[in-house]
């Protein structure tokens, strides 16, 4: 048996030993952080099984320049600094990132099916668009959607059969930039496109026009605002997933408080199409039915749920406003500042329409080259 004056070296040891591992770890940890704080890329693709060796900024810089204003510029000039134009690599939070400022390599990601499902951010899963076209994994259920899309809404006989519709909503347009323009002597163009935008999306969707000065138009109005404010904010939820069940910025709350509107708005169109619907005999003789009926005449394993039916109903809503006011938005700027091809663009059609006023109508673009 060991005395205890033999036994003290030994504890003095153990403790020495002890000791010197509680003190180590700090200094590993500071180390691990420091490693994982600069790898390039930041610490997403750090932590990540795959590691790579993409250039890009560590740490939280990409983070913090999304949260900013004008994103896509600050990005752009990282992959310059970077020297990263192809492919740079940046996390928020835990997310990993890719962004390329590269066409070629833009249309490779886009064309790859390893890129088929998009990463479904909280607000788009609570604003229901998991079940709708944009956000919908890839599989039998998304092809189902964009067959029905493809055959009955972006078809040619489609897009033909709303053609006087949509020339009484330009014509619209223009009397409403003909009044700005008296009474204020400068029009924001992006709102009355985006009113333009959101008529022919409601015309051809549902075959409703609206006021959006007030009731039904105005709610509408607000709520694809809103739907916007919410889908395009960043959410540190969806990349730091700890803080998801705290909800600090109140979005998941918003977007529930926004979805009931959309439930009880599209639904209640949906009840009264289910009661006044064209038939897809009547449509066979020439009367021409909007999407609505199109999916409520869906038959076997085509036909959707109600609840499905109001996700793809809003996701067409919300993406075919903003979307195409934003596009035309930005076509208007770049004639501003290119007006060499403002004018040859307004010869072109001053050619086949002549230059009293006349519209672009389906016959003519035949003859237009479009200089843009």
């Amino acid at each position: 048996m060991t005395s205890i004056p033999e036994a003290i070296p030994f504890l003095f040891l153990r403790l020495h030993l002890i000791t010197t591992v509680a003190a180590a770890v700090p200094i590993v940890a500071v180390v691990v952080a420091a490693a994982a704080f600069l790898y390039p890329g930041g610490i997403a693709w750090f932590l990540s099984r795959r590691q790579t060796h993409i250039p890009g900024p560590c740490g939280l810089e990409a983070g913090f320049c999304l949260a900013g204003g004008a994103a896509h510029r600050v990005l752009a000039l990282l992959c310059r600094c970077f020297s990263a134009d192809r492919l740079m690599a940046f996390s928020v939070g835990l997310t990993r990132f890719v962004v390329s400022s590269n066409p070629e390599t833009a249309r490779e990601i886009l064309n790859s099916s390893a890129f088929a499902d998009r990463p479904i951010k909280e607000s788009a899963r609570e604003l229901l668009f998991h079940r709708a076209m944009g956000f919908a994994p890839f599989g039998v259920y998304w092809r189902n959607l964009r067959r029905i899309s493809a055959t009955h809404l972006f078809c040619p006989k489609s897009i033909a059969s709303f053609g006087d519709r949509r020339r009484e909503i330009g014509e619209k347009m223009l009397g409403d930039v003909r009044l700005l323009m008296r009474k204020h002597g400068e029009v924001d163009i992006k709102r009355v496109f985006h009113f333009g935008s959101l008529s022919n999306v409601m015309v051809s969707v549902f075959g409703k026009t609206y006021d959006f000065g007030k009731g039904e138009g105005m709610e509408l109005d607000g709520m694809v605002k809103e739907g916007y404010e919410l889908l395009g904010s960043l959410n540190w939820s969806d990349h730091l997933p700890f803080l998801w069940w705290l909800d600090l910025q109140g979005l998941r709350r918003r977007c529930r408080v926004l979805v009931g509107k959309v439930n009880l708005f599209v639904g209640r169109i949906i009840e009264q199409h289910k009661q006044t619907r064209i038939t897809r005999f009547e449509q066979a003789k020439g009367v021409a039915g909007d999407f609505v009926d199109v999916l409520l005449g869906l038959e076997k394993e085509e036909k959707l749920s109600d609840s499905d039916m109001v996700a793809v109903l809003w996701e067409m809503i919300f993406r075919g406003t903003d979307t195409v006011a934003v596009l035309l938005e930005w076509t208007m700027a770049r004639i501003v500042l290119h007006p060499e091809i403002q004018y040859k663009a307004q010869a072109e059609i001053d050619a086949v329409v002549g230059s009293r006023g006349s519209f672009v109508i389906p016959t003519s673009q035949a003859f237009i080259t479009f200089s843009l």
